[in-house]
């Protein structure tokens, strides 16, 4: 019962120069990927969203009420 070596084939993975199609898998079907993402998401996106636009507008409108507040 000794031990025998077993010849392995060793596997070498190539990428024609010709056919490098790496990345299509990303942009493949892009708009209903981003759709879907959106359509799971969207209360989370307005509820971080929301806080923030809302505190823009109330800084914008102050600070354009206290430019116009010295001419009357």
């Amino acid at each position: 019962m000794g031990k025998q070596p077993v010849r392995m084939k060793a596997v070498v993975y190539a990428l024609s120069p010709f056919q490098q199609k790496t990345m299509t898998g990303l942009w493949k079907d892009l708009p209903t990927k981003i759709h879907h993402k959106f359509s799971e998401n969207w209360i989370s996106a307005t509820l971080l969203l929301s806080p923030l636009v809302g505190t823009y507008t109330y800084v914008q409108h102050y600070k354009e009420k206290e430019k116009l507040e010295h001419r009357y």
